[in-house]
């Protein structure tokens, strides 16, 4: 699965398990941060290594996670290989960040 590098939950810095509350937290920390020309702030740990944050990508992963199918969505891809990162051959089954989501929506295999 080819996605695009920017996991709204790693340029936030945030755990998949974070409630809204967080995330806003965090956006709104790191949109002061950025400035502010902190260096800490100015880039994220990425899958091919570090890549750089910037305001529009810190307002883009939060509305990303404000709209509950888009979260759903991010939740169900994040930590997944990316364009970069992606070995040669793709895995069979692709790797969720949270296993029990398919089961918990409803999508998971019939008992």
């Amino acid at each position: 699965m080819i996605l695009d590098a920017d996991d709204p939950f790693a340029v936030l810095g945030v755990a998949v398990t974070s409630t809204p509350r967080e995330i806003e937290r965090e956006a709104q920390k790191l949109l002061g941060m950025l400035e502010l020309g902190f260096a800490d702030a100015a880039s994220y740990p990425g899958p091919g290594g570090p890549r750089p944050r910037t305001a529009d990508a810190v307002r883009a992963a939060a509305a990303t996670l404000r709209d509950p199918r888009r979260r759903l969505a991010a939740e169900l891809t994040a930590g997944a290989p990316t364009a970069a990162s992606t070995p040669a051959a793709p895995p069979t089954t692709p790797r969720l960040a949270w296993p029990g989501a398919l089961a918990r929506t409803g999508w998971g295999p019939r008992r």
